[in-house]
């Protein structure tokens, strides 16, 4: 039973890592518009450019993860 559940949040095909990565960018670019707000000017900006780099660095990291596992 706790297989079959575990299978629920495994990811197995590119579809569904780009799927991932879409809803992680998403809440990146939301987090980086309330940092724009909460602190405006460069250090706002700043912190908007960091949130998608952290996408960017996870995403390459399940692809390739996928990838690898689908040989």
């Amino acid at each position: 039973m706790f297989d079959r559940i575990a299978r629920l949040f495994t990811i197995t095909t590119k579809f569904e890592a780009f799927m991932v990565i879409y809803g992680l960018g998403l809440g990146a670019t939301e987090r980086g518009a309330h940092y724009l707000r909460d602190y405006p000017g460069v250090g706002g900006w700043m912190l908007f450019a960091v949130c998608p780099v952290a996408v960017f660095m996870a995403g390459a990291r399940i692809l390739e993860s996928v990838e690898r596992n689908g040989q």
